[in-house]
Formats: structure tokens, sequence, C-alpha cells
């Protein structure tokens, strides 16, 4: 029996809230129906990206990714029949969400399954902009800011997320067999492919996590650039983004730490930190 709309909701909602993420905090700052929207959005992300990365047992990623393309179809022209999808057909519809950016990231995750290592910056930021700033892109259909300088924003602050991320997950991904840093960059710092596929600290390596991480710091600048460019009402529309960006920029900061283990414990912030930055960035935001 096909889900009701409310039920559906109600099934992102909970995978939302399970997931542990970072972005659920900032969610909750949203007024209920565009976090709702929120919470399909990731729910969509989140289970498209598991469908390579941690696909059920005895399932073809390729074929998961096939099933995943028609549902998509059917939320635009068919009726959705998957509880994501069912949600995310009520949100696209009131929120005109266009199908192209929902396809661009299936793309992006297809590319773990064909892509495992990145000659160039450019390679990589082809990858980047399809999981992550696309993402954004999505979510000013969320957030409501009209400018169309805030596109600048969603896509610079989507770079440095996925920056980011491929810098604290240098560990999960060399057990996977997968190197995101460019390589032209692995030989430019003197590491090689083995340095990191075997897990294996040293000074250059250190040095090359310095270099990312200041590549990730120049997309959050120019993210900042874009917001300070935009009118106030935009500025405001965008506070949930922005609390995603504190979060984001200070696990940036645990990574650039001389303590910090590239191949130690996943750098995060604890649910009480997260809250506060949370807090701390909305409070400004309404008295500014």
């Amino acid at each position: 029996m096909t889900m009701t709309i409310t039920e559906a909701q109600a099934f992102c909602t909970n995978l939302t809230k399970n997931s542990g993420s970072n972005f659920y905090y900032s969610f909750l700052f949203l007024p209920k129906s565009r976090r709702e929207a929120m919470y399909t959005v990731y729910a969509f992300c989140k289970a498209a990206d598991s469908a390579v990365d941690e696909p059920p047992p005895d399932s073809n990623p390729t074929e998961e990714l096939t099933r995943w393309r028609a549902e998509l179809d059917a939320v635009y022209g068919g009726t959705p029949t998957w509880p994501i999808m069912i949600s995310l057909a009520h949100h696209a519809k009131q929120l005109s969400i266009p199908k192209a950016y929902f396809e661009e990231l299936i793309k992006g995750v297809e590319m773990d399954l064909t892509t495992q290592r990145y000659r160039t910056f450019d390679e990589l930021s082809v990858y980047c902009y399809r999981v992550a700033s696309i993402v954004g892109l999505i979510c000013l259909h969320v957030f409501g800011p009209t400018s169309p300088h805030a596109q600048d924003y969603a896509v610079d602050l989507g770079m440095a997320f996925q920056l980011t991320n491929i810098l604290r997950d240098l560990g999960t991904d060399a057990e996977q067999g997968r190197i995101y840093l460019p390589l032209e960059d692995l030989a430019q710092f003197g590491c090689t492919e083995a340095d990191l596929l075997q897990r294996k600290g040293s000074p250059q390596l250190k040095e090359l996590v310095h270099f990312e991480a200041s590549r990730a710091r120049r997309f959050y600048a120019r993210a900042q650039a874009a917001l300070e460019s935009l009118p106030a009402r935009d500025r405001r529309a965008l506070t949930v983004a922005e609390i995603m960006r504190a979060v984001y920029s200070r696990i940036l900061k645990r990574i650039e730490r001389p303590d910090h283990q590239t191949f130690g414990p996943r750098a995060r912030l604890s649910t009480s930190h997260r809250l506060g930055v949370a807090a701390g960035i909305w409070l400004r935001s309404r008295f500014s």
C-alpha cells in the first residue's frame, strides 16, 4: 500500500534524526514546513549515497541507481512508490526544485562506482560540485533567498564542505581503496598512493593536508564574500546554511591542529558544541 505524504514525511524525518549528521542540528532552526523539506532532501541524499557506499546485501549498485532514476522520473511525472520519493514529490512541487539537480546528484554518487582517483583538482571539482554544491543549490529553494548571487554562495560552500569531508575521511576512504586528493598534489608534496592506502602518517602528509585545508578555507572565504554581497533579507534566509558553515569550519580547524591524527578518530564536534554554535548563529541573525 502506498504511503500517505504524512507517513512518508515521518519516514524521512526519522531517517534524518537517526543519522547523527551535523546538518540535523541546523535544520531545527527552520520553520516546520521548510524543516520537513530539508529532512526529505537529506534523506534522499543519504539514501542515494548509501546505494553505492553501503549497498544492501546481494544488491548491484548500478541497478540500484537505475531504480533511483526511475523513482525520480515518477516524482516529476508519475506516482512514486518509495517513502522518500513520495515526500520528495510533495516538496519538489511546493518549492519548484528542478529535477536536473537531483539527476546531477545521482551522477555524482555514481562516480564512486567508476572513479577511485582524480589526477587534478579540476577533475575532483566535478565530483565535489555534483555531490555537494548541487545540494546547496537544492537548499536555496528550501531556504528562499532570491538574489542570483546566492547561487555563488551555495556552490562555494558546497565545495568547502566536500573538501572538509574528504580531509576528515582519508582513512575510511583508504580502507575502500579510494583516494580523493588530487594525485598531482600528492606528487607535489612527495606522498604516494601507497602512503595513503596503508594509512602511513608522515611530515609530507601533514603538509599535504594543510595545503588542502587552505584550499577549503579559500572556498569558505568565497562563500563569506558572496554572503556579504546579498541583501539583508537573503542573508537571514541563509541562517541555516551559516550554521552549517560554522560547524564545518570548526571541524576543519581541528583537522589543521598540529596534534590531529590524520588516520585517527574522525574529527567531529560534540552534540552540545554543535547546538551551541547553532544557537549563537541563529541569535546573531535575528538581532543583527
